[in-house]
């Protein structure tokens, strides 16, 4: 059960995470991550194009959702860390966003399941989520082994 959550929460946060990074330290051509990511997502799925054709779309919508929902907490979050002196309270309310996060996120995915399964067979809506996680994974380990190569934040000890 923790396996599946931490994969949920690596799933959800993975995506908003490696954007964050990636514009503060780098621009990112998303077009081209898009393009590749869909590409790799249908190839290890075995989507055909039809199939392709109504699940990225569908797919975009719901991780758009998640990643303005992300947004709003991280700016929520921010405000309360500039201020010095935070309180007990102040943190338990930042943990008990994080939980509602984690709520209207999952409500989100239940939301979408049904649409989901309208598209795609369940085996193989389980291989494309398999493979966007397997993608975004190793799109950060790219991004993280770069930062040590001077394309991002890694070089700058040397000035």
């Amino acid at each position: 059960m923790k396996k599946k959550l931490f994969l949920l929460v690596c799933l959800i946060l993975l995506p908003s995470s490696l954007l964050t990074l990636t514009a503060q330290h780098r621009k990112m051509d998303m077009a081209d991550y898009e393009k590749r990511k869909k590409e790799f997502v249908q190839k290890e799925a075995g989507l055909s194009k039809s199939e392709a054709d109504k699940y990225f779309p569908l797919n975009s919508e719901l991780t758009k959702k998640k990643f303005e929902l992300h947004r709003q907490h991280r700016e929520k979050v921010e405000r309360i860390k500039d201020n010095s002196n935070i309180s007990d309270e102040e943190y338990r309310k930042m943990l008990e966003e994080d939980v509602e996060v984690k709520m209207k996120e999952a409500a989100l995915d239940k939301e979408y399941a049904p649409k989901f399964e309208k598209v795609l067979t369940p085996e193989k809506l389980y291989r494309a989520q398999q493979a966007e996680r397997q993608f975004i994974q190793k799109e950060v380990s790219n991004f993280r082994s770069n930062q040590g190569k001077g394309n991002g934040r890694g070089n700058n000890r040397n000035r």
